[in-house]
This record gives C-alpha cells, structure tokens and sequence, in this order.
C-alpha cells in the first residue's frame, strides 16, 4: 500500500501504508529500502532538513485490513495515531506527537517553516466567518491588478 511518494534530496521517498513504514526506491531496480517501522499505518509524509515527518493511523479493524504487515507486527493496542519524527541519516524516531483521543485517521502531514504555534480555526472563529473560498477557475475573472492583493 504505498502513500506519500515525495521527491527529496536526490531520492523517492514512500510510505508503505500497510507494513508501517518509510522507505526509498532505488530507480535502477525498483527495490525498496525500509528506513524505518512506525507503529501505526503511515499516511502522509514531509520533510525538513534531515528530518522526515510521517502521519501514523491507527488500522481499523475490518476484514479490508486484515492479513496487512502492520497488523501481524503490531497489537491493536501497540498501534498510534499522530505525527512521528524520523531522523533520515539513522532511521531513528527522534520525536512524536501521539493522538490518544479524538483522532484515529491522519491523511496528510505538512511542515510550516518559521511557525512556532500554528492554529486550527473552527467554523465559529471571526476569521473563518469572514472569509470564503473561490474556485481556482474564478481567478481567471478578476483583473490582474487584483490578482496580486488576492493572493496576498
């Protein structure tokens, strides 16, 4: 099950969803090499610096996901939820952020250079109830001038 391919430092990066992993594909021959084993279903993936940020699922219990690695790995209670830390020079986690309530499912991981504490703004927030969302298409419509103060 493999997720998140990225393109970083000279190399293809991939999360093997189903063995909980992280790995590299070697071009030439299309072999992968493990890096690391993380302890939940791996979904979404970047980088910064020498360090690689992984989203971790926990795997629901279905006949879907059954007979996957990750489950013959790991017990139900052993498996996390959140965003772990890998060191790309060992293939050490060197940090984790664990969701223990209210989040079982991570989709998509993205570091914010420069930002010491980001926020998650919920629908009842002044600035959202300010705000709206235009398609992409309906830039086409606005006037270049106005462009550059949209996007800003």
């Amino acid at each position: 099950m493999p997720h998140s391919p990225r393109w970083y430092d000279g190399r293809l990066w991939i999360l093997e969803s189903g063995a909980g992993s992280l790995a590299t594909v070697d071009l030439s021959t299309g072999r992968l090499e493990t890096i690391a084993l993380l302890p939940g279903f791996t979904r979404g993936l970047d980088f910064y610096g020498p360090f690689a940020f992984i989203g971790l699922s926990q795997v629901r219990e279905s006949a879907l996901f059954s007979g996957i690695p990750i489950t013959n790995r790991l017990k139900v209670e052993e498996r996390s939820c959140g965003v772990w830390v890998v060191d790309l020079r060992t293939g050490q986690t060197v940090a984790f952020l664990r969701f223990e309530v209210g989040v079982q499912e991570v989709f998509a991981v993205q570091v914010l250079p420069g930002k010491r504490f980001p926020d998650v703004l919920t629908d009842d927030h002044p600035a959202v109830a300010n705000s709206f969302l235009l398609p992409d298409e309906a830039l086409a419509d606005v006037a270049p001038q106005s462009q550059d103060q949209i996007s800003r």
